[in-house]
């Protein structure tokens, strides 16, 4: 079969032909897999970005995370599942082993590794994985909106970390995949302003506005506090939720910030970021970091999944087949696509 791979500590992705997945063994399923979608970890692993380079005693690796599919095969012992089912899938899989699994706390598990990143993953018509990390998927939800599942928690989670309560004004620095879904989660918990900021962002700031925002800035030809002056104007934010991966957002971020609000961090950075600690104290200012969401927070993202699939439609702009993945992280690269799916069943 062919398979999307990372084969180098260097920037750049092949497109292999690889042997499928073995028979699952015990705790294991066998995955058709039916949509995968290109994240911006994708991202950073083809340009080997040095937030990533902890992957390099894995390769080669086949990437993908973000993915839904239909289980072919269940290894020995596996009960709750059935062949054919559609599931979405947590890509962190846990050790099982260390004092946090064996205390059932498998989110504190400290040598967890990745699907997609560390162990085979998704962007391959087939892909193996744990039974315990496939979460079901109600009747009704379209495969590939159920592979938005792992996005959506890590939105999920930042807008809990942020601690956004209804009549709270949020600001959301990014408006990507992540950040539109940040800026749902902030309406669903009542937030009585959702601001949405990017740079250069007009496609993705189009798919906000199909669903049902308003409040949008882009900061192109200008600077974010003169982007942002409309909305401060009748007060600083609550809680501004940061999802660009980008250093220069940080400093204004916090200006942007009321005395006692709350700045989560979700973007992944490349290098350390200088931070007014005088200004933050002062201000009583507090700095969240925000990254997956615990393992309960999943069947609560489904169930969203399934109350909002019409506008979580919107997110999916672009469905390629593997063969033209390349075009697909292309198109997230300029800016030009909210999710591209890639989907094995679909002709190249």
């Amino acid at each position: 079969m062919k398979a999307l791979r990372k084969t180098r500590p260097a920037p750049g992705l092949a497109l292999q032909d690889v042997s499928p997945p073995a028979a699952p063994g015990p705790g294991e399923v066998l995955l058709n897999v039916a949509s995968t979608g290109v994240c911006g970890t994708d991202l950073h692993i083809d340009e080997w970005t040095p937030s990533y380079h902890f992957a390099a005693p894995a390769l080669p690796v086949t990437i993908g995370h973000e993915f839904s599919g239909r289980i072919a095969a269940l290894g020995p012992d596996v009960s709750g599942l059935t062949v054919g089912q559609l599931v979405a899938v947590r890509p962190s899989v846990v050790c099982g082993r260390c004092k946090a699994c064996l205390n059932d706390d498998p989110d504190a598990c400290v040598t967890r590794r990745g699907i997609g990143v560390t162990l085979d993953g998704a962007f391959a018509s087939a892909v193996l994985a744990p039974a315990r990390n496939c979460v079901p998927i109600p009747e009704g939800v379209d495969a590939e909106i159920a592979a938005l599942a792992e996005p959506l928690t890590v939105s999920y989670e930042a807008v809990r970390t942020g601690g956004v309560r209804p009549g709270d004004r949020v600001l959301v620095l990014g408006p990507g995949n992540i950040g539109q879904g940040i800026a749902l989660f902030a309406r669903e918990a009542g937030a009585a302003q959702v601001v949405v900021a990017g740079h250069g962002d007009h496609a993705r700031m189009e798919v906000l506005r199909r669903m049902g925002f308003a409040d949008l800035v882009d900061f192109a030809g200008t600077d974010m506090d003169a982007g942002l002056a409309p909305f401060l104007a009748s007060g600083r934010f609550d809680v501004v939720i940061e999802a660009t991966g980008a250093a220069a957002v940080i400093a204004p971020a916090l200006r942007a910030l009321k005395t006692h609000g709350v700045l989560v961090i979700t973007g992944i950075h490349a290098a350390p970021v200088p931070i007014d600690l005088t200004m933050l104290v002062r201000q009583h200012q507090q700095v969240r970091g925000s990254y997956r969401a615990a393992e309960r927070a999943w069947p609560e993202v489904v169930a969203f999944m399934r109350r909002h699939q019409d506008t979580l439609r919107h997110m999916i702009t672009h469905r390629l087949p593997l063969e033209r993945a390349g075009e697909g992280f292309e198109l997230a690269r300029r800016k030009l696509a909210t999710k591209v799916m890639i989907q094995p069943a679909l002709a190249a």
